[in-house]
């Protein structure tokens, strides 16, 4: 008889309670002797709506070797011919450079910042290829033979172009396959299976063709080696108009049309397809990008043409998002405060409401209470530490301000002055330990002070000269992100007690934006570029990401907390706002499955 070892390469283990659960478990089984249940760790898979599409159409491209949150796609039918590109950035699209020629059932290949169109139709057949670094499409080398609704794999400087569709009903579909260097089309190896429409995944050398109509539905699989193809499994349901990606021994399959437009996911291994979860909308002439781990698919026809996106996820792990959630008003709307503290124990400190104010409120996690009021009215303060140890700085009176002040809980009382005074400057840090940095004067600054809980003492410059930024962290290793110098600005610097030091770009430039967190794990949210902001970013001592967006749109607010714990209050929406929000990070977490109970 076979044990689970064999099968499974695990032994059942005889254990008094459940293991520590991470990713190095899937596939362990288990017996609890104390609860008396049998249990495994086993993948959940899912497809999860993702931001819509900017322009619905169907027909249209993707890189097929991009990432679930560096998508692209490119071209369609949305209804006339679109020459429309859109970058994901796992959450939303944004509008990327417009291709040369719009058209539809067009090709591609490569990731976001390095991609490939081909072929394709507008009242006839294409040869067309264009290449994108990210921003702008330029000409490549043409195919040999015009067509549409081919396969393609592969990248930018190694492509692959699949079967094809050119006219004349069955006569015009073809087995012939070209590939591209990054310069000019050549000939590779024939397909066994004359076909369109199918999906595709992998490299020039290593792909993977799926599905497709000969005319009549598909379910063939073939394996490319760079200059033959050999049959592999068929898939479980036979279709055309799919779309797929991944690796040749790891794809994954989803949508298309048998006699109607089908949800239908299938995994391959490299041998064979196996069945996995539906997508939630059914449709065809879609296109995808990633892995079979973190899939993407988007646009495509389900009657219509759709925007809809979905992010397909195959884990042992849950992932709970991000998300930010209403917290309890402020008792005064304002914009140009500061803020300090936690999400439980946070401090609204001054700002404008039809004039500047001196309030100072407590926040407790569900409410605010007036506390102490400043000793200097002021507003675009900066701020720092804790809501029992509190630092208010610099901003405007009638003229700006060096005022420093202390609160204990319940009072302010002065502090040491600046040496600079200034308005709209950013801060972190501990009332005994605070940094004060950039900001404007009647010119924007670079001047960094950093405070001892007596006076101020001169730290060194930022690299740019800027005002209303976001700011965390603390005096050793603070954060200064966005702002306005002469223009928006997106550029991250980091201090490490000494000196300044250029980090991660913001993903969307803007001033007037609040943040919270450490250097290794900020918080950026809100703020203005052309238009008021709900934007909400994570960095990560490297690079920022884009996350859930805030409820409320808003620039001109603080916040406090941590990046998995933020709180955000105040600003400016058109008035002056007293909404507070809460912001949860996103988790992840290992479960295990009960097998059986006894």
């Amino acid at each position: 008889m076979t044990t689970y070892n064999q099968l499974a390469g695990y032994r059942v283990n005889y254990l008094s309670t459940d293991p520590t659960l991470n990713s190095g478990n899937e596939g362990q089984v288990w017996y609890n002797s104390t609860t008396g249940k049998l249990r495994s760790l086993v993948q959940i898979k899912s497809w999860a709506a993702g931001g819509n599409l900017g322009t619905a159409r169907t027909l249209l491209a993707g890189a097929g070797t991009g990432t679930q949150t560096a998508g692209l796609g490119f071209g369609g039918y949305a209804p006339g011919d679109s020459n429309a590109t859109e970058e994901y950035n796992g959450s939303s699209w944004t509008a990327g450079g417009n291709m040369a020629t719009g058209r539809r059932a067009l090709t591609g290949a490569g990731i976001q910042t390095s991609a490939l169109a081909f072929g394709g139709a507008t009242t006839v057949n294409l040869a067309n290829t264009e290449e994108y670094d990210g921003s702008s499409w330029t000409s490549g080398g043409n195919l040999a033979t015009a067509r549409q609704t081919m396969g393609g794999a592969g990248t930018q400087t190694a492509g692959l172009a699949i079967g094809r569709y050119t006219s004349g009903g069955a006569t015009g579909i073809q087995n012939i396959t070209e590939e591209y260097n990054g310069t000019a089309w050549t000939a590779g190896g024939n397909l066994g299976t004359a076909r369109y429409s199918m999906g595709a995944a992998g490299t020039q050398t290593v792909a993977l063709a799926f599905g497709g109509g000969t005319p009549s539905n598909s379910a063939a699989t073939e394996e490319y080696d760079g200059s033959a193809w050999t049959g592999g499994g068929n898939m479980g349901t036979a279709r055309k108009y799919l779309s797929g990606c991944g690796t040749q021994t790891a794809a994954l399959a989803f949508g298309g049309i048998t006699t109607v437009s089908v949800a239908n996911t299938e995994e391959y291994n490299g041998t064979s397809w196996t069945n996995s979860t539906n997508m939630t909308t059914a449709r065809k002439e879609l296109a995808g990008s990633g892995t079979t781990k973190a899939g993407l698919a988007f646009g495509g026809t389900t009657g219509a043409a759709t925007a809809a996106t979905e992010e397909f996820t195959s884990s042992i792990d849950v992932t709970t998002a991000a998300a930010w959630a209403a917290g309890g008003n402020l008792g005064t709307a304002r914009r140009g405060l500061a803020g300090a503290g936690t999400q439980t124990a946070g401090l609204a400190i001054g700002g404008f409401t039809t004039a500047n104010t001196d309030a100072t409120e407590e926040y407790n996690g569900s409410a605010w209470t007036g506390g102490g009021n400043l000793g200097t009215t002021r507003r675009q303060l900066s701020g720092a530490g804790l809501q029992t140890a509190g630092l208010a700085f610099g901003g405007l009176t009638t003229v700006v301000s060096n005022a420093t002040e202390e609160y204990d809980g319940s009072a302010w009382t002065g502090g040491g002055n600046l040496a600079t005074a200034r308005e709209k400057l950013g801060g972190c840090g501990l009332q005994t330990a605070g940094l004060g940095f950039g900001g404007e004067t009647t010119v924007n600054v670079a001047d960094t002070e950093e405070y001892d809980g007596s006076a101020w003492t001169g730290g060194g410059n930022m690299g740019t000269a800027r005002r209303d930024f976001g700011g965390c962290g603390t005096q050793t290793a603070g954060l200064g992100f966005g702002g306005f110098t002469t223009t928006t600005s997106n550029a991250t610097e980091e201090y490490n007690g000494t000196s300044w030091t250029a980090g991660g770009n913001l993903n969307t430039a803007r001033y007037a934006l609040a943040g919270v967190g450490t250097q290794t794990a900020g918080l950026g949210f809100g703020g203005y570029s052309t238009t008021t902001l709900a934007n909400t970013e994570e960095y990560d001592g490297t690079s920022w990401t884009n996350s859930t967006s805030m409820t409320t749109a808003r620039d001109n607010l603080d916040g406090a907390g941590t990046q998995t714990a933020g709180l955000a209050f105040g600003g400016y929406t058109g008035t002056n706002s007293n909404a507070t929000e809460e912001f949860t990070g996103g988790s992840v977490t290992t479960t295990a499955s009960i097998l059986t109970t006894s």
